[in-house]
């Protein structure tokens, strides 16, 4: 028999969304918050992407899950299994069933391996790796490094990549140390894009296709990977002039990401939302369940997935949870993102906007879709100081 608990916000997820949402709601007052989590280590994950660049480590990115929880929250260090909304009960693992006055959905997606065939099997070899698992973005920089000729093949995929831009900088920062070790000349470097562009603000997509021009990559955009022979060293793809072949004696994936099974199983998705929690791009707020909420990489927002884009949708989440109950207007989204990308070892942009594509910067001045070594130092040092001391205490507004 279960055991049944109550909770007045039960909130699925302890990435960078829930435990930011959690300190937020304690914040704002919400004094009965729980989180479920089965993880017992906290990554702040876009210092992966530098870690498969050979400029941080995995001790630099993670932290004990039990010192990032808030103090007063309760910490279910379990999975969930099911979600039944019309009776606001959450199944796990265990067999523990919660109940809930506002439901906050928000686990992060998954790599799904089984949308490109031979992926998988690709990245168990020396030949292959992503900076989206912890292990394998160690393995990164050991096979981007160690290649001195040869074919280096880079492919971002547009199917639900968290931050799929931010696959560019491995890409970058090898090619520059590629360059600084003489070995450029030596290698062709070719990126797959499945979108149309590299980001979806145009002055930073011409700022990137200039920079991957002076590493001389050949970029094929609108071109999907089919498949991936591990063994022959080959991938399928599909272009805009049909079926194509392309060798590789190092392949990077950024690739296509799913949200966790349960998601879909529980009837929180909707037609056409790809089996991901379906909310009101706006307001967050399911959109056939009142008291459900998503957000972050699982929810169906409208625009790019992004950690900057939590820092929007976080207070959003927490201060309608508030207007829902008292029956007052609801704050809204608008699909602000922002997709950080180096384009050497020491030179980052910055490109923000809205889920229109339409640009929205922070500050006006300086300039932060110009690449400035600035704003590499603040990405790579500062924001891990901001993140693990601001915003998983809830100190977004």
């Amino acid at each position: 028999m279960s055991t049944l608990t109550h909770h007045d916000v039960l909130v699925v997820g302890g990435g960078n969304a829930g435990i930011s949402l959690a300190a937020k709601l304690q914040r704002l007052g919400c004094r009965d918050v729980a989180l479920v989590e089965p993880k017992a280590v906290h990554h702040y994950r876009p210092l992966l992407s530098y870690v498969a660049g050979g400029e941080a480590t995995l001790d630099d990115l993670r932290r004990p899950q039990a010192d990032v929880v808030p103090d007063g929250c309760t910490w279910y260090q379990d999975r969930v299994v099911a979600v039944d909304a019309d009776r606001s009960t959450v199944r796990l693992a265990s067999g523990r069933e919660l109940t809930y006055g506002d439901l906050a959905v928000c686990p992060g997606s998954e790599v799904d391996w089984d949308a490109i065939p031979g992926s998988r099997e690709a990245v168990g070899t020396a030949s292959a790796s992503t900076s989206y698992t912890p292990e394998l973005a160690v393995e990164t920089w050991a096979m981007l490094s160690a290649l001195t000729a040869g074919r280096a093949v880079f492919v971002i995929s547009d199917q639900h990549v968290p931050c799929a831009p931010v696959g560019l900088k491995p890409l970058f920062m090898a090619a520059d140390h590629w360059r600084r070790t003489g070995v450029l000349g030596a290698i062709e470097i070719e990126l797959v894009v499945e979108a149309d562009r590299l980001v979806r603000e145009e002055r930073a997509d011409g700022e990137l296709r200039t920079a991957a021009e002076s590493y001389g990559v050949a970029l094929r955009t609108g071109t999907a990977v089919e498949a991936i022979d591990p063994s022959a060293r080959t991938l399928r793809l599909r272009t805009p002039d049909g079926a194509a072949e392309t060798r590789y004696d190092a392949l990077y994936l950024a690739p296509p990401h799913r949200a966790p099974a349960w998601v879909a199983a529980s009837g929180l998705d909707a037609d056409g939302s790809d089996g991901f929690v379906a909310v009101d791009p706006s307001t967050l707020q399911h959109v056939a369940h009142p008291r459900v909420w998503g957000l972050g990489d699982v929810a169906t927002v409208a625009t790019s997935p992004s950690g900057g884009a939590l820092r929007k949708q976080v207070p959003v989440v927490a201060e309608n949870i508030a207007a829902r109950r008292r029956g007052r207007p609801m704050r809204r989204y608008d699909g602000y993102s922002v997709a950080p990308v180096t384009t050497s070892r020491r030179r980052l942009l910055l490109a923000e906007f809205d889920r229109e594509g339409r640009p929205e910067p922070t500050l006006s001045v300086p300039d932060l879709v110009r690449p400035r070594l600035s704003t590499w130092a603040f990405d790579r040092y500062l924001e891990p100081l901001v993140y693990w001391h601001q915003l998983l205490k809830g100190k977004v507004s």
